[in-house]
């Protein structure tokens, strides 16, 4: 197994397995960009490896329909061609990214449903049921020659989920029986006990806040793909006789494909046309809406800030974001909750009402997956270095040998077999590819390096024509400062700067030296010197030199 992505991060899960020379893809997602990843739209896992493999891969195996499993593929598939399987849902979510990106009737989709097995030459991959906070997300059990390897994709234990079935613990529990090889499982939430809360509880909460909010508007936050609570929110707005309307694009596309699907009840004529909504009295309205996470272009994001087209928050709106924010985003979310307070709305996002529950296992839920199917090799994976670590802590709890655990990285190749699990000494390319705007991979550590320099110390733009013959200054030097200084409260300082440029390129003159990058480097080094002794700043400078 090589793992290209998903370890020692949350997101962009990956994973290439092999097994005597035939080889699947688990998953293909992508990340959001880190703070320091400036102006960067998404990361996508380094394909390198698959691109050398693609003629041996016979297929992509998709857990669920998340964009931290599913939203690389067009990035992929656009260099490769390799035949999709996943649940109908997820490959609902597929279609519409492939649409968008132009490849829908290019790629081979394979519709699977749990207890179906996929043939890969000698592994025989079969789709388990578990509970996520999407419908239709599965496990996998590899059956291979040197035993049975069990993925639990993305999973929680959820007895009265509001989607389908309680996860398949009886088939879990059958394979541990039989004998399994090694388990990969989700580390995401092994740093919190005990277990993760149903999702009726959301139910009974929305319930008492539409009762809260009679005389308001409700605008409700929460990801665009959790179906199930879309559907509690329109359960409950047709309980209290409100119309639901839609405000993201990333909602409405996942809402029409979970209608058009049968994964959402909607009964006619709850649903209209967010154009239609001030037609309607405030309290007849429930809007849902994206922007959980304080998405500086989300709809929620753009309501707080008085930038939607369509809709104006203020006292008459009582906002409830059904999410918890993603590590990292916790400053953007509370920004956007304390402008919409700004504004006036009531604000409901946690404290006292239960909003939001995970998707993923707490401790006794990883403890009883680990009990029931008793593998002799243990791989967390899907979380940062703490939370692999903290579930490798729970399997050493219930007698697990540490000798049979491996916490990995992204990059790491580990060979299972009947009697051993090692790292394979050889890491293969992983890593981070940067997607920015049309660009793909055009933006690497070189580019963020310089974005990070201007964004720190802003830029010094240096312009002088100087004679081709004799080398010495004809017109200039001109000095134009960009993020550095306000130029009208640093006359002096931008005139030393003129005066120490036209000097460095006189002295160049006088000894000969017409090389431009002699020239340049002169010119950066003194002038970084002189503005460093004024200013304790180090701006990007950048001459042009032009000659005649």
């Amino acid at each position: 197994m090589a793992f290209l992505g998903g370890l020692n991060e949350v997101g962009k899960n990956i994973t290439l397995v092999e097994c005597q020379g035939d080889m699947f893809l688990l998953d293909c997602g992508m990340a959001f960009p880190d703070d320091d990843m400036l102006g960067v739209d998404l990361v996508l896992p380094d394909f390198t490896l698959v691109e050398k493999y693609a003629d041996r891969i016979q297929g992509i195996v998709l857990t669920h329909g998340h964009e931290d499993h599913i939203g690389g593929l067009p990035y992929l598939l656009k260099k490769v061609n390799l035949p999709l399987y996943g649940t109908p849902l997820t490959l609902g979510l597929v279609k519409g990214k492939l649409k968008e990106h132009g490849l829908l009737n290019k790629v081979k989709m394979n519709v699977v449903h749990p207890g179906d097995t996929i043939r890969f030459g000698c592994m025989a991959v079969e789709l388990i049921h578990v509970n996520h906070s999407i419908p239709d997300a599965v496990g996998l059990a590899i059956h291979s020659p040197a035993g049975t390897v069990v993925h639990t994709g993305d999973f929680k234990i959820d007895c009265t989920p509001e989607w389908g079935e309680m996860i398949d613990l009886g088939r879990f529990a059958q394979l541990g029986k039989e004998g399994v090889l090694a388990l990969l499982s989700d580390s995401t939430n092994a740093e919190r006990p005990g277990f993760t809360k149903t999702e009726q509880m959301i139910a009974n909460s929305f319930e008492a806040m539409f009762q809260r909010a009679e005389h308001k508007r409700i605008i409700i936050a929460t990801f665009a793909s959790n179906v199930s609570r879309v559907q509690q929110i329109i359960d409950c707005a047709v309980k209290y006789d409100r119309k639901v309307a839609l405000s993201g694009r990333s909602m409405v596309n996942v809402m029409s494909i979970g209608v058009e699907m049968g994964y959402l009840h909607v009964p006619d004529g709850v649903m209209i046309d967010i154009d239609l909504i001030k037609k309607y009295p405030k309290d007849k309205i429930v809007l849902i809406t994206t922007g959980s996470q304080g998405e500086p272009m989300s709809a929620l994001s753009r309501m707080a800030y008085a930038d939607h087209r369509k809709v104006e928050v203020g006292p008459d709106d009582f906002i409830i974001i059904s999410a918890r924010p993603i590590p990292g985003n916790e400053k953007s979310v509370g920004n956007v909750i304390d402008e919409l307070m700004k504004r006036g709305c009531e604000v409901e996002y946690g404290s006292m009402y239960e909003v939001h529950v995970s998707g993923h296992a707490c401790q006794e839920e990883l403890k009883l997956m680990q009990g029931i199917v008793k593998p002799k090799y243990f791989i967390p994976v899907h979380g940062e270095q703490k939370m692999l670590h903290q579930h490798a802590a729970l399997a050493y709890s219930m007698g697990m040998n540490r000798q049979n655990v491996c916490i990995a990285d992204i990059g790491d190749v580990i060979e299972l077999s009947e009697d051993h699990m090692r790292h394979l000494p050889k890491a293969v390319p992983a890593g981070n590819v940067l997607v920015d705007g049309l660009g793909v991979g055009d933006v690497g550590s070189i580019v963020l390096r310089d974005r990070k320099h201007l964004a720190e110390d802003g830029l010094i733009v240096v312009v002088c024509t100087i004679a081709s013959e004799t080398g010495h200054v004809v017109s200039g030097p001109d000095v134009v400062s960009r993020g550095f200084v306000y130029v009208r409260e640093s006359e002096r300082l931008m005139d030393d700067a003129k005066d120490l440029v036209y000097t460095v390129l006189e002295q160049c003159a006088d000894n000969g030296i017409h090389d431009w990058g002699t020239l340049k480097t002169n010119i950066k080094d003194s002038l970084s010197h002189l503005l460093y002794d004024r200013t304790r700043r180090s701006p990007m400078i950048l001459p042009i030199i032009m000659e005649v």
